[in-house]
Order: C-alpha cells, then structure tokens, then sequence
C-alpha cells in the first residue's frame, strides 16, 4: 500500500482507539466531569488526546485498591488502637472525618511547627543522628543535590551504625534521581523501593502517585508536611526562591499511624512489612488525627476531608495552597462558611511553577472573591505549605493540595491537631505570611488581557488532571 491509501486506514484506526478510550473513560473515571471531558475529547479529537488519555486517564489500579484496602483492614484490626475509641468532646464536629480515615484522635500529643525548610530539616537530620533502632522515610520527591546528598549520608551513617532504614519514593515524583542515588544508599544497607500502583514498570501511568512526606524515628518521633528533600525546598533555585513551605514533628501515640500508613504502602511495594514500634507514652496536651488519603478508599476522602473541615469553622478558616482548584463540594463549603460570618482566607502563591494550574487557580481566585473569600498572593516567593487554620484551636498541617490531583488521584497524608497552644503558633506563623502578601481584588482578572482570560478557562477545562 501506498502512503495515499495508508492515511485513511490509520485515520479509521485512531478513531476506533479513540471510541474505545472513550468507552473505557466512561466506565472508569471517577467524576461526570472527566468523564464527560475524556469521552467527548476521545471521540471527536483522539489525534491529540489519546496519547494523554495513555498517560493520565487510565485507571489499571484495581488490583492494589483490593489488597490495599484489606492489608490496611488488618492492620486496623491487629493494632491496639484499631478500635474507635470515643471521640473527645473539642473534637466532636470533627466526628466524620475520623469516621472516614477509620483513625482516632489521639491525645497527649507533643507538637512542634517547623516552619519553613530551614528549620525543619535542621529538626529531621538531628531526628535521624539520634536514631537507634529504625528509620522510615518516604517523601515524593528526592533530589541528587546538596540536600539530597546531606540526606543520604545521614542514612547511611546511621545504617553504618546498626539502624534499621527503610526509604520510598514517588517513582514519577523523583524521575530524576540518577539510579546511582539509590544503588550508594543500598550498597551501605539501606532498603530503597520505588512506589507505583503497579508492581510492573508502567511509563504510561502518571496518576497514583504517591504524594506523602513522611519521616518516622525508632516509632517515637514523627515529621510530615509539604517538603520534599531537594535545595529548592531551602530556597536555594531562583527563581522560585525564596521558597515559603511548613512542616511539623509530633511525639505519642499518633506516631503510630503515621507507621501505618507507611507499612501500608511499603508491604504492597515489597510484600513485607517494615517494623512498628511502639510509640513514645503520652506527655503532651495536644489531640491529633492522622488522616491518610488516597484514589483506593471508597470515599474520596481527601475533598471530604476539607469539606468536614471547611464546615467545622465558626469563626475563622484560613488556608493556604499552592494550587487552588476547588472541585464543587469544596468550593460550596467555603461559599457556606463566609455567610454564616467565618473570617475566610487564602492564601496563594504570586509565582506559577506550574504555569497551566497557575492559569487555573487565577480565575478559581476571582470566582472565589465574587463569593466573598478573601484571597491574598504571597510576594518574597513561591509559596508551596499546605496549612488549615480553623477558629482558635484548631491546626492542619498535610501534603494535601487543594486541586483534583489531590482531592482523586494522589496518595496524601496530614496532621488535623486540636490544641491552643499549636493553633497559636500556626497563627502567629500565618500572620506574618499575610503581611508578606498583597490582598487581591477582582480587579486582578480584569486588568488582565483577553488573551491571557482565555488562557485561564481553556486552563479550568483541565481541572479534572491539575
């Protein structure tokens, strides 16, 4: 066959792929919204979406949902604090969320808020130099760099001296780790794995990552956040810098679950669990749920988790993103909290590293400022922390995005703390943050050229993969 002829039939082809994508969008995709996006784009334009559709639409994770829901079941079951114990009376308008994570509050929690990259990893590597017995680490993103380097030579020097490490990471996240990184961290008695969904290589999956921080030392002292080991996280690549995140280090039994969570997302990578120790007894004053979320759990839990927590304010909600792309129930929890006289805020970042969810956190912003929130851009520089301030006792501190990515398709954890003394430091941190930014009115968008607003509702037509 000739070129002429052939053209057809590879056209016919496409488009038989493309119904047949479509088919599977429809039967797979979790909201009406991307189905609807994947199915009409699929059918009518598969030349350009199929090769996404390969890469971000495809849901082949059915088999980890199984064994992930039953491995975490009997994790719950054979742990001592498996049992719901009785929900404390401060906590009780946040009955649901520890209903839906199947977690407790745990009480007499010691609480410390890191708050920048400077201050946390100064806290981590003093954390891992003290190690005795066991170190588990799993962040998204690992960097060959100064800090990546720093890291690795504190694993192994503490592997050098008999402590058990065990480290994960995001295998799309860190896709720039020279394989190097890990064999240096192996050959000195570090176990290293990857996490995928799939226990197969797949380079067609770019969903399902696993987007947890989580740092455990000998099951007594816990670390998790939104920094990931690489120098921009120290505000040391322009032009980003300075880069503005949080991070927090726990102490008692709430340290536990943290281990769970890891020994969940380990044994499916390795089909072994990592060690659980016990955590350190109870001296603090705080109460703390660790709510891990993910696309496996039959609720989508990670957009509840907001929506349960944007409810629960009566005075008071500030929340800062890097990304602000509210799905609907999101979006209505915070339309609902500023008519009943919440203090509403948001703070976001003025610089786009990621330039199309920038785009569409723009116009989110501008939606969000007609329905009375208060919206504010960070100005020294990109501002990445994942932080919830709820009235006067009440402090998040997570992984978790506000966007779709988050809210359905990544692997997320956080810290929901009730405690005074730690809403106060959080207040006191965020207070300085607001003074570092620019309040924003609607005069933002409009200022805007036509060019540059339509680029922000072609950008809202991707919120299902941002």
């Amino acid at each position: 066959m000739t070129l002429p002829h052939l053209l057809p039939l590879l056209a016919f082809l496409l488009h038989l792929a493309g119904i047949l994508a479509a088919m599977h969008a429809l039967m797979n995709t979790r909201t009406p919204q991307g189905a609807f996006a994947w199915a009409l784009g699929l059918s009518l334009l598969p030349y350009v979406t199929l090769v996404p559709y390969l890469y971000l639409g495809r849901s082949h994770f059915q088999g980890y949902v199984t064994l992930h829901r039953a491995h975490r079941k009997r994790l719950l079951q054979a742990s001592e604090r498996g049992e719901h114990a009785s929900i404390p009376e401060s906590c009780v308008r946040y009955s649901e969320m520890a209903q839906m994570v199947h977690g407790t509050f745990h009480s007499g929690q010691q609480l410390k808020l890191l708050v920048d990259g400077e201050a946390a990893f100064e806290a981590m590597f003093q954390a891992i130099a003290r190690a005795e017995r066991c170190i588990l680490v799993q962040f998204f993103i690992f960097h060959d760099d100064t800090l990546g380097q720093r890291m690795q030579h504190a694993l192994l020097e503490r592997a050098a001296a008999g402590v058990r490490v065990f480290v994960l990471f995001d295998g799309i996240g860190s896709h720039a780790l020279p394989r190097s990184y890990a064999q240096t961290l192996q050959q000195g008695g570090v176990t290293i794995y990857p996490f995928a969904t799939r226990r197969r290589p797949n380079r067609f999956q770019l969903n399902f990552r696993n987007h947890r921080k989580i740092l455990v030392i000998d099951g007594c002292v816990g670390f998790l956040g939104g920094l990931n080991v690489g120098d921009e996280y120290l505000g040391l690549k322009p032009p980003l810098a300075p880069w503005r995140d949080t991070h927090m280090q726990l102490a008692g039994p709430a340290v536990m679950d943290l281990q769970r969570s890891f020994a969940v997302d380990w044994h499916w990578v390795t089909g072994e669990l990592p060690p659980m120790l016990p955590p350190a007894p109870a001296q603090g004053d705080a109460l703390t749920l660790i709510a891990a979320t993910g696309p496996a759990d039959p609720q989508e839990t990670c957009s509840l988790f907001f929506t349960v927590a944007i409810n629960a304010a009566r005075k008071r909600l500030w929340l800062t993103t890097p990304y602000f792309v509210p799905d609907q129930a999101v979006l209505s929890a915070l339309r609902l909290a500023v008519m009943r006289g919440v203090d509403v805020r948001v703070l976001l970042p003025s610089r786009p590293d990621h330039f199309t969810v920038f785009l569409a956190s723009t116009l989110h912003a501008h939606d969000a400022l007609g329905a009375g929130i208060r919206i504010y851009r960070y100005q020294p520089g990109f501002m990445h922390q994942k932080v919830i301030l709820i009235d006067d006792d009440t402090a998040c501190i997570s992984s978790m995005n506000l966007d779709n990515r988050s809210f359905r398709l990544n692997f997320e954890i956080g810290a929901l703390n009730v405690d005074h003394a730690f809403a106060a430091d959080v207040e006191r941190m965020l207070l300085e943050d607001f003074g570092n930014s620019l309040e924003i009115t609607r005069e933002e968008y409009r200022r805007s050229s036509y060019v540059r607003r339509l680029a922000m509702h072609v950008a809202r037509l991707f919120d299902p993969v941002l």
